[in-house]
């Protein structure tokens, strides 16, 4: 997840670290049914060590492998290495809401049940297909910088992309993955991350990747940053507006009827009419200024009275908290289908995020802290760092020349590596990083014509965690499945 000021951290901030043993890997060996179909597997349950150029115990990197079974040549088994965001986020949404063969059991749309919680068999892992390994960068999940270490040498953007990869280079190593076919696979500041993994790991040591998955993307944070000065945001965020408020039926007829075709409507709108206009400033006429906010209206189902009091430029806090104000509702940030109820109707912005701390965090975090003991068998009294602020202050590097930006990177990685495949998938509910920033990203890599084919994009009816519900799932693993296969061809 992107940009949280979610805080669930309990280490102590004036702790460098804690002394912590390097435990052997943990390995259990698993049964499960995928398709009407036997698939065993081996978990692998366990800590990295990180060190430093002189052999010092740097950090333990917490990871949890899954490898099918009885496969005598990697060579032609693909690998992906998989990790959410934040800052500060461990694994688990991607582990256990997607690609491992267990999952967090929600309702059919995402919602969650009634505690206690359960954890299932996942029918749509990505198991079947690809060995997977879970990273918890360090600070997140179990892992922990060694005693006397400082934490701000693992967190920031480019020391993050060093400690992980060391972490990939490691495993890969250890376990003799180097001929496998491999991918990365990240969420949000995830994607950040796997952008600059995948220039990285090529130039410091030459491991080249097959395949980038990027979910709910962030690679460039000028789209995102609503500040004064900065209208692409404004922009950007308009047509996930437009979903939200068809989602729920906050708009007229005629753009009810047909989802897509309205938002191709509004794109086309925001990228000439409105950008247009945004770009005049001041100079706006008050004609011009009436005929913007009418439209902006009609697309995101607020007041035009609304629109003018924000100066025609809505952001996401206030849209959230506005659309459904009559109904003393708002609408969440990471999936905008949910609803959730404030104390004061009246407030400017939402006091919680209903997308995660009503409909996620307890299932998941339950789930996971279960499912290590008694599936995984490994024990550990630490707390499992779900979604933690311990990682902040975040080094954001490229920030001081503006806004960060790895989207370059990923272009230097596509153009010294042509094979290379990035697969891009967004939820058209996704208010934390919208769908038409993601476009806009991408169409601006300034990639090569003869590289666009590598790029994927594709859509889904639910969040920035649109795996949650049970047909978007079916449909990710069904386009990753065709990714991956068509990213190893020879």
């Amino acid at each position: 997840m992107a940009d949280t000021s979610v805080d669930n951290a309990t280490a102590d901030k004036k702790s460098p670290g804690t002394e912590l043993p390097v435990p052997e890997p943990l390995t259990r060996s698993h049964t499960m049914t995928v398709g009407g179909a036997t698939l065993d597997y081996t978990t692998t349950t366990g800590c990295m060590s990180l060190k430093d150029g002189e052999g010092n115990h740097k950090a333990n990197v917490f990871y949890i492998a899954y490898t099918k079974s009885n496969i005598h040549d990697t060579s032609h088994r693909p690998i992906t290495f998989a990790f959410n965001g934040g800052p500060g986020s461990s694994s688990v949404w991607l582990h256990l809401g997607a690609l491992g063969p267990r999952m967090v059991q929600l309702g059919e749309e995402g919602e969650a049940l009634p505690p206690p919680y359960r954890i299932v068999d996942n029918p749509d892992s990505w198991l079947e297909f690809t060995d997977l390994v879970f990273i918890d960068p360090v600070g997140t999940g179990y892992s922990r910088p060694a005693k006397d270490e400082k934490r701000e040498q693992f967190h920031g953007v480019e020391e993050d992309v060093t400690s992980v990869g060391e972490c990939i280079r490691l495993y890969t190593s250890q376990y003799n993955r180097w001929l496998s076919p491999k991918f990365l696979s990240g969420e949000s500041y995830g994607t950040t991350r796997a952008a600059g993994l995948a220039s990285y790991m090529q130039e410091r040591y030459g491991m080249y990747m097959n395949g980038i998955l990027l979910i709910s993307v962030v690679l460039q944070f000028q789209t995102l940053h609503f500040v004064p000065g900065n209208d692409l945001p404004y922009i950007l965020y308009v047509p996930a507006y437009a979903a939200t408020a068809w989602y729920h039926n906050r708009l007229a007829p005629e753009l009810q009827a047909n989802l897509e075709q309205t938002l191709d409507e509004v794109r086309e709108w925001c990228s000439t009419t409105y950008m247009i206009a945004l770009s005049k400033g001041d100079l706006l006429s008050g004609d011009e200024r009436a005929a913007i906010a009418e439209t902006l209206a009609r697309y995101t189902g607020l007041s035009t009275n609304f629109i003018l009091r924000t100066g025609l430029r809505i952001s996401l806090l206030r849209f959230v908290k506005e659309l459904l104000r009559d109904e003393h509702r708002t609408v969440g940030r990471l999936d905008s289908r949910f609803k959730g109820i404030d104390r004061d109707a009246a407030g400017e912005e939402f006091e919680y995020d209903p997308s995660y701390d009503t409909a996620i965090l307890g299932p998941f975090t339950a789930a996971l802290n279960h499912y290590i003991r008694t599936d995984l068998g490994y024990e550990s009294d630490m707390v499992y760092e779900i979604l933690t602020s311990g990682v902040h202050p975040w080094n954001w590097g490229s920030a001081d020349k503006g806004f960060v930006n790895v989207a370059e990177q990923l272009r230097e990685a596509m153009t010294k590596n042509p094979f290379l495949k990035v697969f891009v998938a967004n939820g058209y509910y996704d208010l934390a990083t919208p769908f038409s920033a993601a476009e806009y990203t991408m169409n601006h890599l300034g990639l090569d014509a003869s590289l666009r084919s590598n790029l994927t994009m594709a859509y889904y009816e639910a969040g920035h965690m649109m795996y949650i519900q049970r047909t978007s799932r079916e449909k990710l693993r069904a386009d990753v499945v065709k990714f991956v296969g068509e990213a190893v061809q020879k």
